[in-house]
């Protein structure tokens, strides 16, 4: 196996430099954005440098003239790692754009924390793009020896998915989640303790693929509600929760209004979950929401701008996992199911017909790609992304 799989959003980023003067690389920490972009600088039109501020040398020497120490480097690529502790740089690196406007001045990695993207966005307007770097999907590991299965365990972090043994991949896992709780929750403005935000985390975990119902969390974790959803938001906007909203334009019937909460990252989940090996998740009762979250994540990562994910549920129990929407309009639904054994029921066929879609797929562990009824294929999830291909929903 390749220590280093490339990434599907290198091309993204290569595409983005050569226009935008400075490009934002964001994600989730241990995701992979240094290494992505180390590895992109060596293939650069003009040479690169490379800072770190998490290194207090190097912070300590940016932090004494700024404006001065990164003017000397006007015709490389500056490349600066963990921007968020520096945010005070921004206006300064407009002015630097602003005196020698070219592509690919600046590339800026960061966690997607509220502030780097509020000040970024706010200071840098029309200079900066931002690439979202994700776990690793299923797709990008089709040329290495990792089973669908041992995928779906781990998750995509690289740590995760490359680590030798399961053993190994759970300590990394116990590691992740421990950093989050001690520090990077913290920082991204939830001030509570680290053992709270794990039981907020661990409880989030056992609600996967459920509707959200903040004033139970609020009353469980004994938190005020306000506070619980200002948490969720944080969470979903650092990447490690997903709301998936339900879709209800032109539907002349009593719908679910709620979200529904999914942790995104399969090992994240099953690391919270207690679940080590792929036999004590397949025995679990949760796995078929643990497939369920997995597919839909596989499927969302995907997504063209254009395209936008909700599922669909009416009070008489109508139901859909996972609607494809272009504009106004639901192209694609989508049922999430272990196996075929557990059959589509009325619900499922109500829901078709109330959303008018004519592309509608069971994602099963298998697939097969076939017909089972008139209006539903059955397809595992590397057909399905042919499909969605051939339709235009999904990136390449």
């Amino acid at each position: 196996m390749n220590n280093v799989i490339e990434r599907k959003q290198k091309g993204n980023i290569e595409e983005l430099l050569s226009y935008f003067p400075v490009v934002g690389v964001v994600g989730p920490r241990q995701v992979g954005k240094t290494t992505l972009v180390k590895a992109l600088a060596e293939e650069l039109p003009n040479e690169s440098v490379y800072f770190d501020l998490e290194l207090p040398s190097t912070y300590e020497r940016i932090s004494q003239d700024p404006e001065w120490f990164l003017s000397q480097y006007t015709a490389k690529t500056v490349i600066i790692d963990e921007v968020q502790w520096m945010l005070g740089l921004f206006p300064m690196l407009r002015s630097l754009i602003d005196s020698n406007r070219k592509a690919g001045r600046f590339i800026l990695l960061g966690s997607a924390s509220p502030a780097f993207l509020a000040k970024s966005q706010e200071t840098l307007a029309g200079r900066i793009a931002f690439e979202v770097l994700q776990p690793f999907g299923l797709s990008e590991l089709t040329k290495e020896a990792i089973l669908p299965q041992q995928h779906w365990l781990r998750g995509g972090y690289p740590s995760a998915i490359l680590a030798p043994t399961d053993a190994l991949w759970w300590a990394w896992q116990r590691n992740f989640i421990q950093s989050y709780a001690e520090r990077d929750l913290v920082q991204l403005g939830i001030g509570e303790s680290p053992q709270t935000l794990y039981r907020i985390f661990k409880m989030l975990a056992n609600l996967q693929g459920s509707l959200l119902n903040i004033s139970d969390l609020a009353k469980s974790l004994q938190i005020d509600q306000r506070k619980i959803k200002s948490y969720i938001n944080l969470l979903e906007q650092a990447y490690l929760v997903r709301t998936l909203q339900p879709w209800h334009v032109n539907i002349p019937k009593r719908l679910v209004k709620s979200s529904k909460i999914y942790v995104r990252d399969s090992g994240n989940l099953h690391y919270l979950l207690d679940l080590n090996t792929y036999d004590t998740l397949i025995a679990h009762p949760a796995v078929g929401n643990s497939w369920e979250g997995y597919v839909i994540e596989q499927i969302c990562n995907s997504l063209n701008d254009a395209v936008m994910p909700y599922f669909y549920r009416t009070a008489n129990g109508a139901e859909i996992d996972l609607v494809l929407v272009k504009g106004i309009e639901p192209v694609v639904s989508i049922e999430i199911k272990l196996s075929t054994i557990q059959s589509l029921g009325k619900g499922s066929t109500e829901a078709i017909q109330d959303l008018k879609t004519t592309h509608n797929f069971l994602v099963t562990t298998d697939g097969g790609d076939y017909l089972l009824k008139p209006q539903w294929r059955v397809c595992n999830l590397a057909e399905l992304h042919k499909y969605l291909q051939a339709l235009n929903l999904v990136k390449s």
